[in-house]
């Protein structure tokens, strides 16, 4: 069996970040996803609720707000819970295992990662913050605004 999910989108608000009892950080966060295909009268975007955990929590809650660009790596959790009527909740959601930041910290609209927080393994994750440095991959595409890609070269 598999369940993995990679999320791409925006932050739908500030992400919040709380402790256990035991002083485990959770943060818990929305990401807008647009869809690839529009059906008129259904929604264009989906708004997946996420959650992380530990340094991955601490790390989103510091460099993460509304608005920023994400790409989230981790699985689909569904649980309950008995609300304070004791009614049964279920929630389904995305616990992350690596969020990475697809954008410039200040910037806005640019497709360029330049911060990235990726586990080395879940017993202990690590935290490196990449210098604000164009990889060396982005002059390729630099010249012109259009690829010229043949339907032979596509994988599908």
């Amino acid at each position: 069996m598999i369940n993995r999910v990679v999320l791409v989108g925006r932050m739908t608000k500030d992400p919040v970040l709380r402790k256990t009892a035991s002083g485990a950080s959770v943060v818990s966060f929305t990401v807008a996803c647009d869809r690839r295909i529009k059906t008129e009268g259904q929604p264009t975007a989906d708004f997946i609720n996420t959650v992380a955990w530990n340094r991955t929590a601490d790390i989103v809650a510091q460099y993460t707000h509304k608005g920023s660009l994400v790409g989230v790596e981790g699985r689909i959790q569904t649980r309950s819970y008995d609300d304070q009527s004791g009614k049964r909740v279920y929630v389904t959601e995305v616990v992350a295992d690596s969020v990475q930041f697809l954008e410039p910290k200040g910037s806005a609209n640019a497709n360029v990662s330049t911060n990235a927080y990726v586990p080395q393994n879940s017993y202990e994750p690590s935290y490196e913050p990449v210098a604000d440095t164009t990889p060396s991959y982005s002059s390729d595409f630099a010249s012109s605004d259009t690829l010229d890609i043949a339907s032979d070269d596509l994988p599908f």
